[in-house]
């Protein structure tokens, strides 16, 4: 078993490093919070030669962190219009695990959510969080791993789970394009981000500044998720094995990676085209050519300690802040267990779209019908897609016609809240 679970471990981050394009990190010019930058960053990676105008901004945590924001205030030529002629809502994206807000900009313009709403009139802003190529580190704190060792600033940069990103990231980013706008913000979460989305929402802090919130692929719960990958690597406890030597970034682009790489794919047993399906389910409708492309930007670092909170849900069934031990625990809640979050405290006034895929293998309908049966009352709009799997709803090629529209149908349906 102890072998098994070594072979997860490898094949793991063998799969990480097999996912991208080997580049180095370089770390982002620190500016004063809330600033608008020169064009740099994912506007001039990503965005340059579009013909869209894109704006950078850094965004603080309370706890310290810059975050990368952009914004892309209209579209193109006459497509151009207010929303329900007054002045453009604000829609913030915020993209899943080991992804970027570049994702939201990777397939053509008329297939890619972050161009279609600036098209469509809204003022699109995409949100990055700590951790990502595009946030800019920390004020005190490096997120580059040494060579040799881990110094303590660079273990404390990684100290954190998806509790901070619902907890500091998701508020500070909503908190700013709120100020800055001066009206309520549309939120769009894929993945992770729907997890930071429900969490946040069942506190008080940010449901003042949303309007309503659109869902693609929920995973508040993860206990029936039906990648055998990932599910026998939580149920053996690899995210605690790669913790306990020492690793605190899950760093996507280093040198083992590329040598375990090389030496799992050479194994007969091991089919390596397979490794996404394996993850992610079986993807509908990518563009195959444009693979090179999404490869250029994705996917990004997150923590470790990310990893074995989400590996915690898989295992037990719960939608709970990260387990520390029992006495961690009382450390940090003054509990033995840690506290649930509730989605019923969600205000039933929020207005929600949800969507999901039934090839999905990492947001199971099973899973989001817990979630719904949770919720005090039922999303105005749901969306089921049997085909999709769990990277189609923010890749594929017809997610114009089978998602977007009746997404923006949706918020459009709410701009009387402006």
């Amino acid at each position: 078993m102890e072998k098994a679970a070594i072979q997860i471990l490898v094949l793991l981050l063998a799969l990480a490093v097999h996912l991208t394009i080997c580049y180095s990190l370089q770390e982002s010019e620190v500016q004063t919070r809330g600033k608008a930058k020169e064009a740099e960053g994912m506007c001039e990676e990503v965005l340059k030669g579009s013909g869209y105008p894109c704006m950078e901004y850094t965004v603080q945590t309370e706890d310290g962190f810059l975050l990368g924001l952009q914004r892309i205030p209209h579209g193109l030529g006459n497509k151009v219009q207010p929303l329900m002629n007054k002045h453009k809502a604000p829609v913030l994206l915020q993209h899943g695990v080991v992804l970027g807000g570049d994702i939201w900009f990777l397939n053509l313009p008329a297939q890619s959510l972050g161009f279609m709403l600036a098209d469509e009139g809204f003022d699109v802003w995409v949100a990055n969080v700590r951790g990502t190529r595009w946030s800019h580190g920390h004020i005190a704190l490096t997120k580059h791993e040494q060579q040799k060792k881990n110094t303590k600033k660079e273990k404390n940069y990684w100290d954190w789970s998806w509790d901070e990103l619902a907890m500091y990231d998701l508020p500070a980013m909503l908190e700013f394009v709120y100020k800055t706008t001066g009206s309520k913000v549309f939120y769009v979460a894929h993945s992770q981000g729907t997890i930071m989305g429900m969490a946040a929402f069942s506190q008080t802090k940010v449901n003042s500044m949303v309007a309503a919130a659109a869902l693609l692929s929920p995973i508040t719960y993860l206990d029936h998720i039906t990648s055998d990958f990932i599910k026998y690597a939580a149920d053996h406890y690899v995210d605690w094995m790669v913790k306990t030597m020492g690793m605190r970034q899950f760093n996507l682009h280093n040198e083992l990676g590329v040598e375990l790489i090389d030496w799992v794919c050479m194994k007969e047993d091991v089919d390596c085209g397979n490794f996404l399906t394996a993850l992610t389910g079986p993807n509908c409708c990518f563009n195959n050519t444009r693979i090179p492309h999404y490869l250029e930007f994705e996917p990004h670092s997150t923590s470790l300690k990310n990893l074995v909170h989400l590996a915690q849900m898989i295992r037990r069934d719960t939608f709970c802040k990260y387990d520390y031990g029992y006495l961690g625990n009382l450390q940090h809640y003054l509990r033995l267990n840690p506290p649930e979050y509730d989605l019923s405290l969600i205000p039933a006034t929020l207005p929600m779209w949800i969507a999901w895929g039934g090839n999905d293998a990492l947001s199971d309908p099973t899973d989001v019908l817990h979630m719904l049966k949770k919720l005090r009352t039922k999303p105005a709009a749901m969306v089921y897609l049997p085909d999709y799997a769990h990277l189609d709803f923010v890749l594929s090629v017809h997610a114009k016609e089978d998602l977007y529209n009746s997404m923006i149908n949706f918020f459009r349906s709410h701009a009387e809240l402006y």
